[in-house]
């Protein structure tokens, strides 16, 4: 309803009963959903839709934040799979999409594709995200293109940058620059070519992240 903003008002008089869980309930047995009245700005929530058409608290498979609450104006920030919230981070996509820009723009690199994982906390070190990039164009120096994803990445994410701080949860990200081609033959070998699949850009488990290292294995000249 405001073409100076990229909010959108949220339909209140169409039947829908709207409900939302935040993003930390998301992983219990038994998430508590909120209420409208309930929710507050630059929180991360499920949405759960009842309608008088028939749908019982279905989630729609997208994360939302409000940015106001008079009226109520939401922007879609994710989806309920695709987030990392293995540290207390709640890394969502839009955060992942934001660290990616300003780290492409200030080495001048261009990706095609790209998927994370957390890198769990071990005897020998810290945890992190690890990230598996392919690009179009690299970045002449990986180095400083891992500082500008990091920076980015606490600018635009308060849990992330305090899990940060001072390398006391997370370390510096681990990123993997992928071979031209890697994320088609992986998707090839999963079944999940086509226009209905897409690389999974986020995930709390290391699924996706452990095949992915098994192909590159595989790949590497003896």
């Amino acid at each position: 309803d405001d073409f100076n903003t990229e909010a959108m008002l949220l339909m209140l008089d169409y039947g829908i009963f709207f409900e939302f869980v935040p993003l930390e309930e998301m992983t219990k047995d038994n998430p508590q959903a909120i209420p409208l009245e309930g929710v507050v700005t630059g929180v991360n929530y499920a949405l759960l839709i009842t309608t008088n058409g028939g749908l019982w608290r279905y989630s729609i498979g997208d994360t939302i934040k409000f940015t106001s609450t008079d009226p109520y104006r939401i922007i879609v920030s994710g989806r309920t799979k695709q987030f990392i919230n293995a540290f207390g981070e709640e890394l969502m996509v839009e955060n992942a999409e934001f660290g990616i820009r300003e780290a492409n723009i200030s080495s001048g690199a261009v990706i095609n594709d790209y998927t994370v994982a957390p890198v769990f906390f071990s005897a020998n070190g810290y945890g992190a995200h690890e990230w598996f990039i392919e690009f179009e164009k690299e970045p002449e120096d990986i180095a400083a293109y891992i500082i500008d994803l990091d920076n980015a990445l606490k600018q635009s994410n308060s849990d992330y940058e305090a899990k940060r701080k001072f390398d006391i949860a997370m370390s510096l990200p681990v990123v993997h620059v992928l071979p031209s081609g890697t994320f088609y033959k992986w998707m090839r070998s999963r079944s999940k070519l086509g226009g209905q699949n897409k690389v999974p850009r986020l995930s709390s488990e290391r699924l996706f992240a452990e095949s992915l290292l098994e192909m590159l294995n595989a790949n590497q000249p003896d």
